[in-house]
């Protein structure tokens, strides 16, 4: 199985989008997309940076009822993205009808992969704002379970879960996972974060990297550092 780094853009214009993705001469990094730059700039954004020949992971964690995520994933299926994600706490219905949405006439569809828990969640805020006190590592096997229920590729979840989702739902069933800092980094507002190293020995299909790298002295490097740490 493919593992790589995915590259949080951040940013709210394509103009510094742009900018930081021309400082990659010659390589096209795996790039997230997420609410903040598709609600600032729109599908064209998405367009044009497929173009350019970057693998592209659509960050817009699609919850609603089954009817209206199942149209709305058809809008992006007509986008080319290489992945994309819904909310676990939607329900097994609602993924369903996400991945009958995703899939075109011809049987294909993007990676389809589902939030199980925010990396800024902690047990903390589950039990006192969501009501939730069963332990987050049971919340999130559930999420991840009732995610490869209704045929979903993976999920997306905190690198100290990576392992444990694997040992639930299969070694194919893929992780992906924000959350990960330098060791030398700032935390930032995430909770249970884990370094690039950390995150490959406990078996994390992808990282979504994105201040370490965007709001790096040398972008460029800190990349080529995850790169080195993640896949070795």
């Amino acid at each position: 199985m493919a593992k790589d780094v995915i590259i949080a853009l951040d940013f709210n214009t394509k103009e510094e989008v742009f900018k930081f993705l021309d400082l990659f001469k010659d390589k096209k990094p795996f790039v997230k997309i997420g609410m903040e730059l598709f609600y600032a700039e729109g599908p064209e954004i998405v367009k044009e940076i497929k173009k350019r020949g970057h693998k592209i992971f659509l960050d817009l964690k699609l919850h609603d009822i089954p009817t209206t995520v199942m149209k709305a994933m058809k809008v992006l299926s007509n986008l080319d993205v290489d992945m994309t994600n819904v909310h676990a706490g939607g329900t097994v219905a609602m993924m369903e009808a996400a991945i009958k949405g995703l899939t075109r006439e011809d049987g294909t569809r993007p990676l389809l992969i589902a939030v199980t828990q925010l990396t800024s969640t902690d047990q903390r805020a589950l039990e006192e704002d969501l009501l939730i006190e069963k332990p987050i590592d049971e919340v999130v096997m559930r999420y991840a379970q009732n995610a490869k229920t209704a045929g979903l590729d993976g999920v997306v979840c905190s690198p100290l879960e990576a392992g444990k989702v694997h040992a639930t739902c299969g070694d194919n069933f893929l992780t992906v996972t924000p959350g990960v800092r330098f060791a030398d980094g700032d935390k930032g507002d995430q909770k249970r974060v884990m370094t690039p190293l950390e995150a490959r020995k406990i078996g994390s299909d992808y990282i979504v990297v994105g201040r370490p790298i965007t709001q790096a002295q040398d972008p460029v490097a800190a990349y080529n550092r995850c790169i080195e740490e993640f896949l070795g």
